[in-house]
């Protein structure tokens, strides 16, 4: 197989995908292996760096935060959050239609001030669109489109 660019030039970790090491062995003859693969603290901290910070939700009692960091690659991200027993499908997408750094925050057809969502419970299933202006668009605010 040809070496890419990509292709690391060091042992590839012999350890699940889905776990978060704690060390990774370099002595042999474990290269490459991981420890404490299971450990529940860098585990959580993962979690809630892509949670709360890429994706930008965050739980305030019955009130959900909506500030992401996407990377500029990324044209949207789709997740569904359930709040007791109510549904909230959400899609966070990039758009060069509106101005850099500004939201607009839809809920089941319904602009919403600011990027805060309501949650209730009531056991129905909820739509909600978060578009935000992409950086370095030149679509400033006060700027023609």
């Amino acid at each position: 197989r040809p070496k890419s660019s990509l292709t690391p030039s060091f042992p590839i970790s012999q350890m699940r995908s889905y776990v978060v090491a704690g060390d990774v062995y370099a002595v042999p003859p474990h290269v490459g292996r991981g420890g404490w693969t299971w450990y529940t603290g860098s585990s959580g901290w993962m979690y809630r760096l892509l949670i709360e910070t890429l994706l930008g939700v965050n739980l305030e009692g019955d009130r959900l935060r909506l500030t992401p960091r996407l990377p500029r690659n990324w044209p949207s991200v789709t997740l569904d959050y359930r709040f007791r027993q109510t549904n909230f499908h959400i899609l966070i997408r990039q758009s060069s239609l509106i101005p850099e750094k500004s939201t607009r925050l839809v809920l089941d057809g319904i602009e919403m001030p600011g990027v805060i969502l309501l949650l209730v419970d009531d056991r129905r299933d909820h739509s909600a669109t978060l578009d935000i202006g992409m950086p370095g668009t030149g679509n400033h605010p006060g700027s023609a489109a």
